[in-house]
């Protein structure tokens, strides 16, 4: 089998040929021969990125496997909805994925179609499914092609057909059969394939989150992981105070729901900063938001200021809050096939929907009026107050220099059609790391922030702290997100610290100063950890990098005779070396957060004042 690696060895073997020969020798000539047409299929695998974005081995729950089992699951939630079943059966064995609905069955006679051919399904026809996430036709064609094997059986009326497959091919086929007594539905069973994603482990967590919101999306649905079971009966009520927890010093007062035919929302104002959402459409999570979402915040400000009869400003109502919010659509348009981002224009039914429920809520429940008015008029307050001390740190910072001197930009920045996507910025610690970093980095997607010393340790300081510390403001500014996440200016947020006690530290003082300040920064996923090789082991022929102890006594096996060098730091590293470590191959960990309502308590007891308590835990666990 030829590798793209083989191929590039080729290439570099081969003389090169001038254009004017290159016709005459028949060489890299394009006619006839060179067009080819790929099966559906074989087009999935060939280009599988068009099909479940990014694959990755599990370690972020944006990876291809949850794609995998998400389409699936999809499936069995489109049956409930229709009114078909309400119980979806799930289990992850060894990587090995059985999903089991109690559905209408795919029909019997079109089973292979249905998971093998694109553009084959039900989900064409309004009359079936309304209100489905899965509109294109692909999304169980995608899981057969990359799935090394993928077997579905349909029971229908005491009756079944059968179909494996391997990598996308038809196996056997069992076309119909008897099987009294069984309940009508859909099995889906596959194992996603070690060639396109090579080593990979479901991360239980992940799974167990996604599962939580589908049975907060669907009340009455039962959803059944390996033995456990998740249920829910009031909603995103649910899932809010799941997200957002219940304390009253957590939160400013009782949470609002509403639900109506094709809108749900939740939403309570918390002690933090900025806005927190979790949107979702037809049952899927979209973690960029969409119109959808902006429809829900417009809504929201113009109930309020009907209710209060005021013209309180969008930042004042907004700051702090944390929603959820869900839609029904008969033709959702999503801006890829991962359907992170809603893009209908017909939403604007929501915006009055939304104020209407809003006012109706204020009537009712007058002691959460009142939370919430003193709410808004403390957030005028400090952004009033705020704007003195922030004319006074631009003003310092326009004396320094007239731009960020913490900052070497890149080109493209989140937003732009062309690579916004790509748009990344490290943040690092000293010169000696940041030079590997600006020596071996793309200037076109690529940005590195430069801190010089620690950071201040944000946790129990007021925002205002950001525009009296030069570092953290300057890396504000950096981000673009002094007034919210909507200006932020990248779509990767990476801490590229040493691996070390001193790395590690900074690492926890840069994530603390996000926690506290810009939450929602992390919950919609664009900070990220840097991971780097910890050793390199080589002798005169090869060289391998190894992630960890064990990936070094690996390596060692294997390359013989080798010396193995420890990269305690960034600057270690050689530009040369660097440049495949933030490129095509690069290693990102993505932070997360389970709950938010254990993000306090979490940063008191490691960041707090509790210096005695916390020194008895470490020398307790100390290894």
């Amino acid at each position: 089998m030829t590798t793209t690696a083989d191929l590039f060895t080729t290439a570099a073997k081969t003389a090169p040929v001038a254009p004017g020969n290159a016709r005459r020798n028949g060489k890299n000539s394009y006619d006839e021969s060179k067009v080819k047409t790929l099966s559906s299929l074989e087009h999935i695998r060939l280009r599988t990125g068009m099909y479940i974005g990014r694959l990755g081995d599990g370690s972020d729950l944006d990876d291809g496997i949850y794609v995998l089992l998400k389409e699936v699951i999809d499936n069995a939630i489109d049956e409930f909805i229709t009114g078909h079943g309400r119980k979806v059966e799930v289990e992850i064995e060894d990587n090995h994925v059985r999903v089991r609905d109690f559905g209408s069955g795919i029909p019997l006679g079109k089973l292979v179609e249905c998971v093998s051919v694109i553009n084959t399904g039900a989900k064409y026809n309004d009359d079936v499914y309304q209100f489905s996430v899965g509109l294109n036709g692909v999304g169980t064609k995608a899981v057969n092609a990359l799935s090394d094997s993928f077997r579905v059986v349909a029971y229908r009326d005491g009756q079944y057909a059968e179909a494996q497959f391997e990598r996308g091919n038809l196996l056997t086929e069992t076309k119909k059969g008897k099987a009294p007594g069984v309940p009508d539905g859909t099995l889906v069973e596959f194992h996603p394939d070690g060639q396109i994603f090579g080593e990979f482990d479901y991360n239980m967590e992940f799974v167990q989150r996604r599962l939580w919101n589908y049975a907060c999306l669907n009340s009455g649905l039962t959803l059944v992981l390996n033995g456990q079971k998740y249920e829910s009966k009031r909603g995103l009520l649910d899932l809010l105070e799941r997200e957002v927890g219940t304390d009253d010093a957590r939160v400013t007062y009782a949470p609002a729901h509403f639900r109506g035919d094709r809108l749900e929302f939740a939403f309570t104002h918390t002690e933090g900063y900025g806005e927190t959402y979790w949107s979702f459409v037809n049952g899927q999570y979209t973690s960029d938001g969409g119109t959808h979402q902006s429809a829900f915040r417009e809504g929201l400000l113009k109930g309020v200021n009907e209710f209060y009869r005021k013209s309180y400003g969008g930042v004042d109502v907004r700051d702090g809050i944390a929603g959820a919010v869900a839609v029904k659509l008969q033709e959702p348009v999503f801006e890829s096939q991962t359907k992170n981002k809603l893009g209908n224009a017909d939403v604007r039914w929501i915006v009055s929907e939304v104020k209407e429920a809003v006012v109706d809520f204020l009537h009712k429940n007058r002691e959460a009026a009142e939370k919430l008015e003193q709410r808004i008029i403390n957030n005028e307050k400090l952004r009033k107050d705020l704007n003195a001390v922030k004319k006074e740190a631009k003003e310092n910072a326009r004396k320094i220099s007239i731009k960020n001197p913490n900052l070497r930009d890149c080109k493209y920045h989140l937003g732009d059609r062309k690579r916004g996507d790509e748009s990344t910025i490290f943040i690092t610690e000293g010169q000696s790391a940041a030079g590997s970093i600006v020596s071996s980095r793309d200037p076109n997607t690529q940005a590195i922030f430069v801190m010089t010393g620690k950071p201040q340790n944000a946790y129990g300081r007021g925002k205002a702290e950001v525009y009296k510390n030069e570092l953290l403001y300057n890396l504000m500014m950096a981000l673009g997100v002094e007034d919210g996440i909507d200006g932020l200016r990248y779509n990767r947020v990476v801490l590229a610290t040493d691996a070390d006690v001193d790395g590690f530290h900074i690492r926890n003082l840069l994530l603390t100063f996000f926690l506290t300040y810009f939450e929602d920064l992390v919950v919609a996923g664009h900070v990220y950890i840097l991971e780097t090789p910890l050793f390199r082991v080589r002798n005169k022929k090869d060289t391998v990098y190894c992630y960890s102890e064990k990936e070094r006594d690996a390596a060692l096996k294997k390359v013989k005779g080798a010396e193995v060098t420890r990269f305690k730091g960034l600057g270690e590293i050689s530009p040369k070396e660097f440049t495949q470590f933030i490129a095509d191959d690069i290693k990102l960990v993505k932070v997360t957060i389970d709950k938010m309502s254990e993000v306090p308590e979490t940063l008191e007891f490691y960041m707090g004042k509790n210096t005695p308590e916390r020194r008895e835990y470490i020398m307790a666990n100390m290894v």
